[in-house]
């Protein structure tokens, strides 16, 4: 699929999704760039990204690539960044490459702001999972990134509260269910674990381990699926949870959840492998007393999980040195040398699958455990793909308004699906993308 085929009113459905600051008037979207190719001489790329100390990774690349040379501008990360992105593409004077979050892709292709890199970097397929590379072609033939980083989820947990409480890691969803129940039993202040409506990237992950696609393109159209089968069967088992009291529905992030982590009062956190920064920080005393496994799974004999977080390198479509960009893109995401610095460097969770190899020790939170890097490779092996829609802000917003009140009413989780499905397909309507039935 083209572009062209994705950029239907997509500055109306920007201005519903990102800051004010993006909204405007529709506009044709503009005819794609025709495909450059190496530059002959010397050329100049700048890259935005909030990958800390990118600027030192790019100086490796500029030593052994004079004629290509990138300089690193940084960037606050986020919906603000995208949002910069977005008018500066709409400008006409983007950076030649841009760090775009894989649920902010869309949008970016949407506003028809990124390149197909297709016929640049074909070759850098078989370096990542088939999972991740899904997110970065949003289920076509096109190549809109190369992905960067990625957020594979896990169970993380407290190993000696486990132990103290007489309690197996859970297999199965069945089994973290029982658990829990078990745990409130034997002391009542304690928890299993939470289920926080604050986090839509966390409901979307554990959505995608259990088969949900919550969009997918269809020729010329997008379907919308927010409430299919899978999302709406683990919508409806953390609902019983905390209607049950079984877990806690106490949002991640917050002081009284650190605090609850801090002090043992929380035994369990499905999240991504970026959690142990998390950890560190937010529940120091517990340094040494956590472990992870794979999240628990929906059928005994499966293996599958999703993500939460990560990001990938695109390339502007009104760059005019494509294929240089693309070049430098796929270097740093797919090379050894590159792949070692974002470990080193930038304390970046590779996407591409030899990136485990460069992650040595185990992060010291996590000194008990000196497979960690190893579980954690393991794991991301088996995260299923997803496509993300071009109005996933909406969505996002959508999951907090409506799970914020079905936690408080005790309301069922399922109910708030439909609710998610109805307010996406409503805006997307609104702003003029075409949709299957």
């Amino acid at each position: 699929m083209q572009r062209n085929r994705l950029a239907v009113a997509a500055a109306a459905a920007l201005a519903a999704t990102l800051a004010a600051g993006c909204s405007g008037a529709a506009q044709e979207p503009a005819a794609p760039a025709a495909q450059s190719s190496a530059p002959a001489g010397p050329v100049k790329l700048t890259y935005w990204t909030w990958v800390p100390n990118m600027d030192k990774i790019a100086a490796a690349w500029n030593s052994a690539n004079p004629d290509i040379q990138v300089t690193v501008s940084k960037q606050a990360g986020g919906d603000d960044a995208a949002a910069k992105f977005l008018t500066a593409a709409k400008a006409g004077n983007p950076p030649d490459l841009v760090q775009a979050e894989y649920q902010m892709l869309p949008s970016f292709v949407a506003a028809d702001a990124v390149a197909d890199l297709s016929g640049d970097v074909a070759q850098a397929k078989g370096e990542f999972g088939e999972g991740v590379w899904g997110l970065v072609t949003l289920g076509t033939d096109a190549v809109y990134a190369l992905p960067q980083d990625s957020g594979p989820m896990m169970l993380y947990y407290r190993q000696d509260l486990f132990d103290k409480y007489g309690i197996e890691v859970p297999k199965t969803w069945d089994e973290y269910a029982e658990a829990a129940r078990t745990v409130r039993k034997k002391d009542p202040k304690v928890f299993l674990g939470t289920f926080s409506s604050k986090d839509p990237g966390a409901f979307v992950g554990l959505a995608q381990q259990a088969g949900a696609q919550w969009w997918s393109i269809s020729g010329e159209s997008w379907k919308v699926a927010v409430d299919d089968d899978a999302t709406r069967k683990v919508a409806d088992y953390w609902g019983g949870l905390v209607k049950e009291g079984a877990i806690d529905d106490q949002p991640y992030f917050t002081p009284e959840w650190n605090k609850a982590l801090n002090d043992g009062k929380l035994l369990t956190w499905p999240s991504a492998v970026w959690a142990p920064g998390v950890l560190s920080s937010n529940a120091p005393k517990a340094k040494g007393r956590w472990a992870i496994a794979p999240l628990p799974q929906w059928g005994t004999g499966e293996n599958a999980s999703g993500f939460w977080g990560g990001s990938s390198t695109a390339v502007a479509a009104k760059s005019a040195n494509r294929a240089a960009a693309a070049k430098f893109a796929t270097w740093l995401n797919t090379d050894p040398e590159a792949l070692g610095l974002l470990v080193k460097e930038g304390a970046v969770y590779p996407a591409a699958a030899k990136g485990g190899t460069m992650l040595g020790e185990a992060p010291d939170y996590f000194s008990n455990q000196p497979d960690f890097w190893q579980q954690a490779a393991a794991i991301s092996a088996t995260a299923r793909g997803f496509t993300f829609g071009p109005n996933v802000g909406v969505t996002y917003n959508a999951f907090k308004d409506t799970f914020d009140k079905a936690v408080q009413d005790r309301s069922a989780f399922s109910e708030a699906v439909g609710k998610m499905q109805e307010a996406t397909v409503a805006d997307m309507r609104k702003s003029g993308f075409q949709l299957a039935q």
